[in-house]
């Protein structure tokens, strides 16, 4: 196995044996992207296969979160939803003394497959560019006025 010191992790991804290494923000927990080079497609600039925790103390799972204000009013266009979900996801994470770099994994519903590119953006903005694995979906909402609905796990 290969030990490559946090310190080094912390300042900055590292590429070795075919594997991105990277860490958290939580001293006592590894967070490991797994990109292997051989035997699947390459992962792109913004999608890892697979992330690796290590020494993580608490999981929170956070339900499908949709763009609705604090009244419960969903935003009028896409990309005003996708600030408010952000938004929310923020909020929620908070509450567990957690922030966007303890994600570990996250699912988007989408109402149409024409926006995923939006949503994508609005995720990385979001991450700060750090990759998590993701998945997106093409999905009929409960609400028609729902356009995307994001669920994550966080780790901490």
């Amino acid at each position: 196995m290969l030990a490559i010191p946090l310190a080094q992790v912390l300042a900055a991804p590292v590429v070795a044996n075919g594997y991105t290494w990277c860490a958290s923000y939580h001293p006592s927990m590894d967070i490991i992207a797994r990109n292997p080079v051989d035997g699947v497609y390459p992962a792109t600039k913004d999608y890892v296969h697979a992330i690796e925790v290590r020494g993580a103390e608490r999981l929170l799972f956070v339900a499908g979160t949709m763009g609705l204000d604090s009244a419960g009013l969903p935003g009028g266009a896409l990309a005003e939803q996708l600030d408010l979900i952000w938004s929310n996801i923020r909020t929620i994470l908070a509450s567990a003394q957690m922030t966007v770099d303890n994600i570990v994994r996250l699912t988007s519903y989408l109402r149409d497959a024409s926006y995923a590119e939006a949503n994508a953006a609005a995720r990385v903005a979001a991450l700060g560019g750090r990759v998590v694995p993701t998945t997106a979906i093409v999905v009929q909402t409960l609400d028609t006025d729902w356009l995307v609905e994001i669920e994550v796990i966080a780790a901490a």
